[in-house]
């Protein structure tokens, strides 16, 4: 008998585990840049309540984040304009983030580790964005993996730097682009124009520059 109940409690606590991890990992995280329909779902709310003015348009810009801090303030939350799990559970909205699997976070994590490591934080993001842009563009595969394990398309694939150690920033860098967070606008390529060779590359309209990388279209 001893034995079957510590094994229940084992696996209680196996199982409990598990949960919270999977919680945490799929955090819910709209802020300022994010876009989307979770942003829309959250402006129409704000909007209905009577703390946003502006358009319903799913981009989280300045007006959708003081409304946020305003709709916190009022009902006892951290008044940080950011739309986590506390915030959009008050608003009565799920998480969006639920539906990106495990997988994709930890293998987008991973990616943005071996190309953006030692960047700064809205460099990682980006490099975060640009895989899942390409996700959504008809010229590139259309799953997380499929992008990243292109042919030739990540040095960190061809040099073995995906499997680098990891760094908490990348994990959370990843998470953000996963929840709409895109620094670069639609960015599709960047490059480091002190090391990078290929003349084509070069020749991309440039959207911004974060760190040492070009974004461009």
């Amino acid at each position: 008998m001893k034995k079957i109940l510590s094994f229940v409690i084992a696996s209680t606590l196996i199982l409990s585990s598990a949960l919270f991890y999977n919680l945490k990992t799929t955090d819910a995280l709209s802020r300022l840049g994010s876009t989307g329909s979770e942003v829309t779902k959250i402006q129409t709310r704000l909007k209905n309540w009577g703390y946003y003015k502006g358009s319903v348009d799913g981009k989280y810009g300045t007006q959708t984040q003081k409304a946020v801090k305003e709709f916190q303030r009022k009902n006892g939350l951290t008044a940080d304009g950011i739309a986590g799990s506390a915030t959009l559970s008050a608003m009565g909205i799920s998480s969006s983030s639920s539906t990106a699997s495990n997988n994709d976070v930890y293998l987008l994590a991973r990616a943005i580790n071996g190309e953006a490591r030692g960047e700064p934080y809205a460099g990682q993001v980006a490099v975060g964005a640009v895989i899942l842009n390409r996700v959504k563009h008809p010229s590139f595969p259309n799953t997380v993996a499929g992008v990243i394990y292109q042919p030739g398309a990540f040095t960190a694939v061809d040099d073995g730097q995906i499997d680098a150690a990891m760094t908490s920033s990348c994990e959370r860098a990843a998470r953000d682009a996963l929840n709409g967070w895109d620094p670069t606008g639609g960015a599709i390529y960047y490059y480091n124009p002190v090391t990078a060779t290929n003349k084509w590359i070069r020749s991309r309209p440039i959207i911004l520059t974060i760190g040492k990388h070009v974004f461009c279209s």
